[in-house]
């Protein structure tokens, strides 16, 4: 008789925001006349800017001509993306980064959970606390993370790096040695950042104990302050230590279309192993390439019309992120987040656990949010509002707050 994955019967209850779209649902059904308001799953409201849609209009013709139809796409992505990616994010920013150590995928959600089978399992994972649920749950499928205590909500193989007030959530290094490391700046779901000499701080100790860190920067085009980095290549070292993954989601409004990618220089290697060589063999035997006509829309995102029309929609979104973040200080929550980043993070009121304010905010205020408890146990006792809707839907979201 066959036999299944044993690994994921270890995985506790279902996916985070699969488990608050049910709640949502059924409270829905119950309620047909209640008009919810979702700051909770980070979707994003505005539609495709405007050269984007006249690239994809452009494409779609070209795959109606013999001449200029595209069929598979090249293992790594069309060229045309990468150099555009590779000279944008980093020639421009004074990191060296080619274009064929860049790997275009659709979305950095599957990278981040698809990276880690190119490591052994006996490799030991560190990760920030809080943190999106993809690093963790993935890695229990592969076997990698022994026995899950539910008293704790951890792992008994899983380093986790605490973030709390006291240390800025910004993790510290961890007593004990991994050979992953797993960090997200900005931060989802803290919305909290580094600087670049504590994000060197990092690329120095990941070189000196010979571990790896996966970078996710798919929230880097919100950044408005000096000194926090945009990506980890800017730190000396950073080539021989980091793999970093994009996501053109939150930056350009991609979450329908799907587009991302992953950066592995041929400097990183285990051995004289190239990583760069393992994931390409991962990525041409088990992904056929993003779509012709959603990579020449992401061509359009670094146009100068593109970026300019996209930087007015990540403006609109931090105004959210303000609006929110200035509302409820004024109620008197504890907030922080919300300035280099689209997410908001509250502590609870007092004595209350972060599910049972899911349920008084649902209840109550018809408003979603993520209770911190899902990313993680120091993640109890706050929450996650998103600046991701629309201004108007945000403004009444804080007034139905309010009155709670």
């Amino acid at each position: 008789m066959f036999k299944v994955n044993d690994n994921y019967l270890k995985l506790p209850g279902s996916y985070l925001f699969s488990t608050i779209g049910k709640k949502v649902r059924e409270y829905k059904a119950a309620n047909p006349d209640r008009s919810v308001i979702s700051l909770g799953i980070g979707d994003v409201t505005q539609p495709l800017a405007p050269a984007i849609i006249e690239a994809l209009h452009g494409a779609v013709d070209e795959m109606a001509a013999a001449e200029t139809f595209h069929g598979y796409a090249p293992d790594l992505g069309y060229e045309f993306l990468r150099n555009a990616i590779a000279k944008n994010d980093y020639a421009d920013r004074g990191c060296e980064i080619a274009a064929d150590e860049i790997f275009v995928s659709d979305g950095a959600k599957c990278d981040s959970g698809n990276i880690q089978e190119i490591f052994s399992v006996d490799n030991k994972i560190a990760v920030c606390d809080p943190v999106y649920p993809v690093y963790v749950d993935t890695n229990v499928m592969a076997g990698r993370t022994g026995t899950y205590d539910a008293k704790t909500g951890t792992w008994s193989d899983v380093i986790y790096m605490p973030c709390t007030a006291e240390n800025g959530f910004a993790p510290e290094l961890p007593k004990e040695t991994p050979d992953i490391i797993y960090l997200c700046f900005p931060n989802n779901p803290t919305g909290s950042t580094i600087t670049k000499d504590q994000l060197q701080m990092w690329v120095d100790y990941a070189n000196k104990v010979g571990a790896v860190i996966i970078y996710d920067a798919a929230y880097e085009a919100y950044i408005s302050e000096e000194n926090v980095p945009h990506s980890i290549y800017e730190c000396v070292g950073a080539r021989t230590c980091a793999i970093e993954l994009k996501s053109f989601s939150k930056n350009a409004g991609f979450t329908g279309t799907r587009l991302g990618y992953t950066v592995i220089p041929k400097d990183l290697k285990s051995g004289d192993v190239m990583l760069h060589s393992l994931w390409a063999r991962r990525h041409g035997t088990k992904y056929n390439g993003a779509p012709y006509i959603v990579q020449k829309a992401g061509e359009a995102v670094y146009s100068p019309e593109g970026k300019k029309q996209l930087a007015g929609q990540v403006g609109y979104y931090m105004n959210n992120a303000k609006t929110i973040l200035t509302g409820l200080k004024e109620m008197g929550y504890t907030v922080s987040g919300g300035v280099n980043a689209p997410y908001i993070w509250l502590k609870t009121p007092a004595g209350m656990t972060s599910w049972e304010f899911f349920d008084v905010l649902l209840e109550k205020a018809n408003v979603v949010g993520t209770p911190g408890s899902g990313f993680g146990p120091s993640g109890e006792g706050y929450f996650r509002l998103t600046a991701f809707g629309t201004y108007e839907s945000t403004v009444e979201a804080l007034e139905r707050i309010r009155k709670i």
